[in-house]
């Protein structure tokens, strides 16, 4: 019998051999397109010793179908897709941000390869790079430095947030952005261990406090926000900040967390899917029962 995990109203059941892995490496983020494939931003093992990786795509059953980008890749840190199929990936030590057709063809890229911007600008080391629904492009700028920024959807700068510290509207690494239909953005303030709501301006609205490293954040269609975090597995928070509920398993049996969870995506059929850092071959899918 598979492992069951979760709480209340959202469990899931672990769907074991998902996907079928061959090579070694770490899943550093996933998402999946309106067809169901999945893509996994791929480093390779051991990271950090070794830099490159790749973008694996799978189907629901978790074959491999293709490969693409070996030779592109430093980092490969978060990845998201629009509602279009246009895909979106940080690689956090290129300073990049790309946008993609799932052919894998390049349709943009954001920032100079391997150039860091001037201080307070476009990038240095992003995290992870989101479309809201009004169409804008939202970056939290994490490792290098600690800003969002805001562009049309032609990549034209609009607006930057953000300073070093733990005030309102500052930062300690950005590692996620999530935006709601009320033009809302979420900050996952990673080494704060907190989220921060702002409006498009970058105005401070409120903080949400004790949500334990906070790595990603995917909204489902109840509009609950489904946080990874590395310290306690996912959170599951309405949009006011509070937690309806946690599961969060860390061990080496099936469907345990050997790592740390890093990504987060919920698909049309509310399973869930998780990569992990910290760990080869941590990607798991758990589906909705």
């Amino acid at each position: 019998m598979a492992a069951k995990f979760g709480f209340g109203d959202y469990r899931y059941e672990l769907v074991e051999g998902w996907p079928n892995l061959t090579a070694a490496g770490v899943a550093s983020d996933i998402a999946l397109d309106s067809s169901g494939r999945a893509y996994i931003a791929w480093r390779e093992w051991p990271y950090p010793d070794v830099t490159g990786g790749a973008v694996l795509i799978f189907d629901e059953n978790g074959k491999l179908l293709e490969t693409w980008g070996e030779d592109l890749y430093t980092t490969p840190h978060g990845m998201w897709i629009g509602p279009d199929d246009e895909i979106f990936m940080t690689d956090s030590a290129d300073h990049t941000v790309r946008k993609y057709a799932r052919s894998g063809e390049i349709l943009m890229t954001m920032g100079q390869k391997g150039v860091t911007g001037a201080p307070g600008a476009p990038f240095n080391r992003p995290t992870r790079a989101v479309l809201s629904p009004s169409g804008e492009i939202f970056v939290g700028d994490g490792y290098g430095q600690n800003r969002v920024h805001r562009f049309t959807s032609a990549g034209e700068h609009i607006i930057s947030w953000g300073a070093d510290g733990t005030g309102p509207g500052q930062f300690d690494l950005p590692h996620d952005v999530t935006v709601d239909s009320n033009n809302n953005v979420y900050v996952m303030d990673r080494e704060n261990n907190r989220c921060q709501v702002f409006d498009v301006e970058g105005n401070f609205k409120t903080e949400w406090l004790g949500v334990p490293g906070p790595n990603d954040a995917h909204l489902d269609d109840d509009d609950l926000l489904h946080v990874a975090t590395g310290h306690e597995g996912i959170h599951v928070m309405t949009l006011d900040g509070e937690v309806i509920g946690k599961w969060n398993q860390h061990g080496e049996g099936p469907g345990e967390f050997r790592g740390y969870p890093h990504g987060i995506w919920i698909d049309s059929g509310s399973n869930v899917y998780v990569a992990e850092v910290g760990a080869q071959n941590a990607i798991q899918k758990f589906a909705r029962v």
